[in-house]
């Protein structure tokens, strides 16, 4: 029996780059969840209604999963969906979702994740609507959602037992179907269209060794089917590999810090050909060869240089496109290929329309997401899979693959420098310290550099003509050399402020240097320019990719 629930708004329902992030605690109020649920359907609802659409529901495993799941099934029915296609026990990668939406033909989907932030009952969760191209909704939509959370006053639901989601099959919510499907066979048959399956085991049987780092989080039932089972790497390539509400009580973040014993394991005489690792609901990266750590950044320019490895783009690629903040080294392998390279602000959705109009085949950001036009997310295990090609194919290391690749376009020396959960006010404060210089820095002279330019970044999408200012502050030197400066929409707990700072190198004489030495001159530029320990109090960056 569907019912009509009085509510009213609740504060703070603006999503981020990636959706609405939150503490558990904040989801677990009353009416908190189902009022932004409501807010979605509110805001993407066809004049005609839902009725006879199927939507996409799944999520990284995380704490409140398959709580949140049974609200919005419930909800979904209330709306008038036909059916609802559901991941077995709630599991869906984030890439698996788009491809699930697209293959289906699905209206679009809603994932409950918040990606690589800490879970647990003190943990975060988050909640994003993907359309039916299987990407973020874009900001027109996201503006929608919450302009609806702000006026709501009731929300619908049906009265109905909750779905087994451990049952694959078919289930009913009040007149609608819930179909449970297997979380992996759809992600698992489009890989094995892109790649050559057969090429890596045989790869595999030969020898070669790997480390894959599912990080307790949701690529693990996708690494073991598809590295162990399908590929036939030795039982125990992957590690860490069962999903946990709470993640084992780690930090699925797939970056230097939080997969430090991968890094060690690497680093150590003992390390396998490879290592990798991807976040907790499978969009995310980490590429370490024996004794080389691969940025996210180079790792986009390496897979651009070498697609064609890679049976599904043999014939080449369209173009290739990369976040603001992404060092430039990804630029130089387009330019090399006579290709379009594009500069978007960062959050996947601004890769969709280029995607969509075939302008670009390869996207990435430096945040560790890469992915192509096979969805429209960024993807972990199909990056993974994607160096395994270009390994096999070349038979080399993945630190001559490197010392190759920055003698041909130069090498980008490029670090992220993360202050976490700082005051709002003071990192509001850092911002605006920053962009208070920015009339008079062009033309000035620090450290011996000069300063080329100085903004605050706006975009203007090529496809649709749409314009999104306030993307991030820029400093340009001389030479290509660059300092950028965000604050991260995709915590939880204050603000994040994020440094970028990036050095071109022609020289391979100079591309052994220490990357943190190489750019010690900008970083402390860097720090003199945003006075973040006067203004903040830290001394010194929470987290160094």
């Amino acid at each position: 029996m569907k019912v009509k629930v009085n509510t009213s708004p609740i504060e703070g329902m603006k999503p981020g780059t990636s959706g609405l992030r939150k503490k558990v605690a904040v989801f677990q109020q009353p009416h908190y969840l189902a009022n932004f649920v409501a807010s979605i359907f509110a805001a993407v609802m066809p004049e005609n209604g839902f009725a006879g659409r199927v939507l996409v529901v799944g999520g990284d495993g995380r704490y409140f999963n398959l709580e949140a799941i049974q609200a919005v099934l419930k909800m979904a029915a209330a709306q008038g969906f036909a059916k609802v296609l559901v991941g077995q026990n709630g599991i869906l990668s984030t890439p698996a979702a788009s491809c699930v939406i697209r293959k289906y033909k699905a209206f679009g989907g809603i994932i409950l994740s918040a990606s690589h932030n800490s879970g647990g009952v003190d943990g975060d969760f988050g909640i994003k609507f993907n359309g039916d191209n299987g990407g973020p909704a874009p900001e027109k939509v996201t503006d929608a959602i919450y302009a609806h959370s702000t006026t709501i006053s009731s929300y619908d639901i049906v009265q109905a037992p909750d779905v087994d989601l451990s049952r694959i099959g078919l289930h009913v919510v009040g007149s609608m179907t819930v179909e449970v499907i297997d979380s992996v066979l759809d992600y698992q048959a489009l890989m094995q269209q892109l790649f050559d399956f057969d090429a890596l085991r045989a790869f595999f049987k030969d020898g070669f060794r790997m480390t894959f780092d599912a990080m307790h989080a949701v690529t693990g039932p996708y690494a073991h089917a598809i590295f162990e089972d399908a590929l036939g790497a030795p039982k125990g390539t992957v590690i860490n590999g069962t999903p946990a509400p709470d993640f084992n009580g780690h930090h699925p973040d797939p970056n230097l810090v939080h997969a430090k014993d991968l890094y060690d394991l690497m680093m150590s005489d003992h390390a396998p050909d490879f290592g990798a690792a991807s976040d907790g609901d499978g969009d995310r990266n980490l590429i370490i060869g024996r004794n080389m750590f691969v940025s996210p950044s180079d790792s986009l320019a390496v897979l651009a240089a070498n697609a064609t490895c890679a049976p599904a783009y043999a014939e080449g690629l369209a173009g290739v496109a990369r976040s603001m903040p992404t060092s430039g080294a990804v630029d130089a392998v387009a330019q090399a290929l006579g290709i379009e390279c594009f500069e978007t602000p960062t959050g996947w959705k601004f890769f969709g329309n280029l995607l969509d109009a075939g302008r670009i085949t390869l996207c990435g950001e430096e945040s560790a997401g890469t992915g192509s036009n096979h969805v429209r997310e960024k993807d972990g295990v199909w990056a993974v899979l994607l160096w395994l090609s270009i390994l096999a194919k070349r038979r080399m290391s993945v630190v001559d693959i490197m010392t190759e690749h920055w003698a041909k376009y130069g090498r980008h020396y490029y670090t992220r420098h993360d202050y976490e959960e700082v005051d709002i006010e003071a990192a509001n404060a850092v911002m605006n310290h920053i962009k208070s210089q920015l009339p008079t820095l062009v033309g000035q002279s620090l450290s011996g550099l000069t300063v080329m330019t100085a903004d605050d970044f706006s975009y203007h999408d090529p496809i649709d003509g749409s314009v999104s200012n306030h993307q991030g502050i820029r400093v340009v030197f001389e030479g290509g050399s660059r300092i950028v400066y965000r604050l991260s929409g995709t915590g939880t707990t204050g603000a994040t402020i994020r440094i970028y700072i990036e050095r071109y190198e022609a020289d391979s004489a100079c591309h052994q240097l220490d990357t943190q030495q190489a750019l010690a001159a900008l970083i402390a530029i860097a720090n003199d320019i945003a006075q973040i320990q006067a203004k903040t109090g830290r001394v010194q960056p929470t987290v160094i990719t």
